[in-house]
């Protein structure tokens, strides 16, 4: 099958989006199919074998910290050389959006997949008034594809009610060889607690951006000097966040990636994740994988990965006060065991290829739609 993957980020960038991208293009590469990617232009040109185009790629005022691709009319070019058997556009927005409409007009069989809320970002950049108009035109895009996948069954229920159309829950994965308790490390857990290797270690990874409410986590340093913080990440959001914990027992690291960050998670003893707004929450996987407890917001993608009071605590987002009291909970190491172990043993034998595969079966399903459209208009 000759793939065309078409999205809005990727390599060297590190997110939720480009690992589940790059570990099914790996897949698909391993299993005989042919891969192109287009996106941004970061600097790479080819990954393990699939050829990446990159298209020029600038800073948008409202999200400095990161380089868009705007719409270009280079990608019917592109999707015209090419001539894929599918096209797959991921998070269609800027760049998404010329791929979705070139494929529409050119006749290709096309699927497309939603990973980020960005109609409820909106509320985070004090842009509320917008999210009709975003949840239309995310709708507009995405109604042009065959399939729509998303990352869990409570963003399905949200885009149904937003009548998107044919939508489907693309499976978890994650990188059980890569993340796993025995990467356990001294010197970085040394690193990470800036020294204070005796004090429990709060472990945050992800993007640093105002709607992943990483402040909550000061109050905890606060109440209780049991705690320290490691921050891993960067983002349109570091600088306020790193003036906000100023005074606190708090290090930021910047992007880590592959055994160090690996390193990182298991070297940790409790995975916080405030954020309210997340569609699947990969780093939730990496570290339960890593053998840590987990303290995360009670809502509907996170409950599908975290079981209360088994892989981790789940605090209500609706009463102030939550978070902290159900971290401080954690200074309990017998506690922080029983739930790091249900965790490790609920998902350590979860891998990529079960996503990848489900990938490829929508791919068929797909390009067999088209074809029965097309047959029953050749014979009409």
């Amino acid at each position: 099958m000759n793939i065309l993957i078409i999205t809005e980020t990727f390599l060297p960038s590190t997110d939720g989006v480009v690992t589940r991208l790059t570990n099914s293009i790996r897949y698909f590469l391993k299993n005989g199919h042919q891969v192109t990617v287009i996106a941004p232009d970061l600097g790479v040109s080819e990954f393990e074998g699939a050829k990446v185009i990159g298209l020029p790629a600038r800073r948008l005022p409202f999200y400095r910290s990161k380089s868009f691709a705007l719409p270009n009319y280079r990608v019917k070019k592109l999707l015209l050389e090419c001539n894929p058997d599918i096209v797959h556009v991921v998070n269609p927005a800027l760049l998404g959006a010329s791929g979705i409409h070139f494929a529409k007009k050119s006749n290709y069989p096309l699927i497309a997949s939603y990973h980020t809320q960005v109609p409820k970002y909106a509320e985070y950049y004090h842009l509320s008034m917008f999210k009709g108009l975003l949840w239309w035109y995310f709708r507009k895009l995405h109604n042009q594809a065959s399939i729509n996948l998303c990352t869990s069954n409570v963003v399905k229920e949200e885009l149904e009610q937003q009548n998107f159309h044919n939508v489907h829950v693309w499976k978890r994965g994650v990188d059980t060889s890569l993340f796993h308790p025995a990467k356990s490390d001294p010197k970085m857990r040394h690193r990470l607690t800036n020294g204070m290797d005796d004090k429990k270690l709060l472990l945050y990874v992800g993007r640093l951006a105002p709607e992943k409410e990483i402040e909550k986590i000061r109050t905890v340093l606060e109440q209780s000097d049991q705690f320290v913080l490691a921050v891993v990440g960067d983002g349109p959001h570091r600088l306020p966040l790193e003036q906000y914990f100023q005074g606190t027992n708090t290090i930021f690291t910047g992007f880590m990636h592959g055994e160090e960050l690996a390193k990182a998670y298991a070297s940790a003893d409790v995975f916080v994740f405030p954020s309210t707004t997340e569609t699947l929450g990969l780093v939730l996987m990496e570290a339960m994988a890593s053998g840590l407890p987990i303290v995360a917001a009670d809502s509907g993608p996170t409950r599908e990965q975290i079981e209360h009071e088994k892989h981790g605590l789940l605090y209500n987002p609706n009463h102030m006060g939550s978070f902290t009291e159900t971290i401080l909970r954690l200074e309990d190491k017998a506690l922080r065991n029983s739930l790091a172990d249900s965790a490790w043993r609920d998902i350590h034998q979860m891998g990529w290829d079960d996503q990848s595969k489900q990938a490829l079966t929508f791919y068929l399903q797909v390009i067999e739609l088209l074809h029965k459209d097309y047959n029953k208009k050749e014979c009409s």
